[in-house]
């Protein structure tokens, strides 16, 4: 029976003769430059997909998740070696650690819900921490979406907090979906800088 998901990335290369190499889009991205995450971005985001949703199955999960992956690729592009492999594989693996956290977490909640009923009344001291810690990074996230343009911010919050897809997220917004997922993209570069500076 063939696999409904079958690995996203094609075998060798990834781009075509003439073109920048993931890797030295990769290398330009640790350095800052926008414009190479942007057609890395394009370039890589389908197949982080198809990797993701291979684990996930979920597809709303699975968008959320690929945007999770790519965050995670702006922000640790300075701790790509190519000298220990290539781009392809630096990004897949981090791809795939997300989707198994995902499904750890999810299992985690759902194991979590099945003992509120077994659980006494009594709250240990690190739930309630887990709570305040929770809410303030909420209130942090709050306050840089606040940043954002009227359609980053509404954009990312269909996506991630009502769970719509892409073109989902087009058809209500009545925007194309290729100015849908460029504001996303550059709404989840703002939202980094501004929790990485809100955090220092």
């Amino acid at each position: 029976m063939p696999d409904p998901f079958p690995l996203p990335w094609p075998a060798g290369s990834s781009t075509r003769p003439g073109e920048v190499s993931d890797g030295d889009l990769l290398l330009r991205t640790a350095r800052g430059d926008r414009a190479a995450f942007s057609t890395l971005y394009d370039r890589v985001a389908p197949w982080v997909f198809g990797l993701v949703r291979r684990v996930l199955r979920n597809p709303a999960q699975s968008e959320e998740v690929t945007q999770e992956v790519m965050l995670d690729v702006w922000r640790t592009a300075t701790r790509y070696d190519a000298a220990r492999g290539s781009a392809q594989s630096w990004i897949l693996t981090i791809a795939h650690r997300r989707a198994v956290d995902r499904v750890r977490s999810e299992q985690a909640a759902a194991d979590r819900t099945e003992l509120v009923g077994a659980r006494s009344a009594e709250v240990d001291f690190d739930q309630v921490a887990d709570t305040v810690t929770t809410r303030l990074e909420v209130e942090q996230v709050r306050r840089c979406l606040d940043t954002l343009t009227d359609l980053q911010r509404e954009s990312i919050q269909l996506a991630y907090y009502g769970g719509y897809t892409y073109p989902e997220v087009a058809q209500r917004l009545d925007a194309k979906l290729p100015t849908i997922k460029a504001r996303m993209r550059d709404g989840l570069i703002r939202l980094r800088d501004c929790l990485g500076t809100s955090k220092g």
